[in-house]
């Protein structure tokens, strides 16, 4: 099985599109090819991602007749995997913790509790954290990054001279709206914020605060809302240390494509899932809302939904799971209420680069490091060992220097070196700035936007309801939010057509 998306690199092949993925659903529908607007679905959900496959898994399990619509040639969405020559490469969303409900109660249903690994291996090798600007590089012990960065964050969000633990104490709200307090911080830049605490940072401490920031926004310091990075700190438990478990430390060791079939397979197991892949949708029509008004019917094929290719399917409600930055892309009858369509054209600001190498240089194992601001890449470490014994890099970069690593291999491979001399034997990426299914990275948001907009996303459209990680209440943008959102269109959609 393997999938049209992502890219693949070695000396002796060349840049290649398309690698392998288990994800790449066989068949890619189970639909008749008679099956039309006459089919009586219970509920479309549009979207294959986490919010979608747990939506559809959710609904189907609950009794109702489901179709599942895909725009790609697999499911997983902006969180898949490629495995290469046996070894598995996280082509988007990666690292889970049981600290994140959500995702931990899922992997726990399919019995994956085992399944998890460490991305680090300090024990042998350079062990060093190294920091690299255009002075040169500095060298510390992983100890000392830890110190580094606790102290450097901390100040960033120190805010109320406790860490902000007062400032953003409960990171989830049942509603998902905003506080007084929420709002204000919403407004601020995370340029603002350094541009406040600038005389008490160390150039070090600066270099590794700003190099965190583009890691987690994939944008610029400008355009990162500093609310939206008080609340993954708050998240993570108000430290360092918990960003890291939270954020990139463990990961499923046979890839995300390994979680996302387990959603898939129970649904289709009830016998109550039809599915299509390389499915694109055109246009959501809710006929019973032809003035965008009300809560919907309760009865009857209410919604009917268009794909590129022109098939046309009906169902009592639609769940729409597709991401803010193609959310315009779908036509809508009647149009999206004003605030979610003056959401979908603002859009989340993330460009996030992510890239993947082979490295024949095992030392590597154990190094983590910063490249900044002179680097299109900005943060790498070392996050396994692949089965010939080589080092798996991973790499980020944002929008302060963009760059798309398939215009040219030769400078992809120079931004590796730009962390430490390496040997590249192959490189592994998706490009999420030209996916048109996503036209971006993870959600994250500019200063403003969720004040002005987060509960519009959140809000019910007549028959159509809407389920993406970019606008979880909790771990947003993450695939626990993902899950999150999934399970709270379900149990509206069950609520509203079974009554339970």
């Amino acid at each position: 099985m393997a999938s049209s998306d992502g890219y693949s690199w070695t000396k002796a092949d060349g840049l290649r599109p398309g690698v392998p993925c288990i994800g790449a659903i066989q068949p890619p529908s189970n639909l008749e090819s008679t099956t039309d607007a006459t089919t009586d679905f219970d509920v479309i959900v549009v979207g294959a991602g986490y919010a979608g496959l747990t939506a559809a898994r959710d609904t189907s399990v609950a009794g109702l007749k489901v179709l599942l619509l895909e725009a790609r040639d697999r499911i997983g969405g902006r969180s898949w995997s490629s495995n290469i020559d046996g070894y598995p490469y996280e082509m988007g969303g990666t690292w889970v913790y049981w600290g994140q409900a959500a995702v931990w109660r899922e992997i726990a249903r399919y019995g994956m509790q085992d399944e998890l690994e460490s991305s680090y291996d300090f024990s042998r090798g350079i062990n060093k954290f190294l920091l690299a600007s255009t002075d040169g590089t500095k060298s510390f012990t992983h100890e000392q990054e830890d110190a580094l960065m606790q102290s450097c964050l901390a100040k960033l969000f120190n805010v109320d001279g406790k860490d902000g633990r007062d400032a953003l104490p409960m990171p989830h709200s049942a509603a998902g709206r905003l506080s007084a307090s929420d709002r204000r911080f919403d407004g601020v830049s995370v340029a603002d914020r350094v541009a406040e605490i600038r005389a008490d940072l160390t150039p070090d401490e600066r270099l590794c605060l700003e190099g965190f920031v583009l890691l987690c926004s994939g944008a610029t310091l400008a355009t990162t809302s500093f609310y939206e990075m008080l609340h993954w700190w708050a998240l993570c438990g108000h430290t360092y240390e918990g960003c890291v478990n939270h954020l990139v430390r463990f990961k499923l060791r046979a890839g995300q494509s390994s979680f996302a079939v387990r959603f898939f397979g129970e649904a289709l197991a009830t016998g109550r899932l039809s599915y299509a892949l390389s499915e694109p949708v055109a246009s959501i029509a809710d006929l019973d809302q032809s003035d965008g008004s009300g809560s919907g019917s309760g009865s009857g094929s209410s919604v009917r939904v268009t794909t590129r290719s022109g098939r046309t399917f009906s169902a009592k409600r639609v769940i729409s799971a597709v991401p803010l930055n193609v959310l315009a892309d779908v036509a809508f009858e009647p149009p999206l209420r004003a605030g979610r369509a003056a959401a979908a054209a603002a859009g989340h600001v993330n460009q996030t680069v992510k890239v993947h190498a082979e490295v024949r240089d095992r030392d590597l194992r154990s190094f983590t490091g910063i490249s900044y601001p002179h680097n299109g890449l900005v943060y790498g470490f070392g996050d396994g060992e692949t089965p010939a014994g080589n080092t798996h890099v991973v790499a980020f970069g944002g929008q302060h220097r963009h760059f798309h690593p398939e215009d040219d291999i030769d400078r992809t491979i120079a931004e590796f070196q730009g962390f430490a001399p390496m040997n590249v034997e192959r490189v592994v990426f998706h490009n999420w700035s030209r996916d048109e299914f996503a036209k971006g990275a993870w959600f994250f948001s500019a200063p403003g936007f969720l004040t002005s907009h987060f509960d519009d996303l959140r809000a019910r459209q007549g028959n159509i309801f809407f389920a993406s990680s970019d606008w979880a209440s909790g771990w947003r943008s993450f695939i626990d939010g993902a899950i999150e959102e999934g399970t709270r269109a379900a149990a509206s959609v069950r609520a509203d057509l079974m009554g339970k």
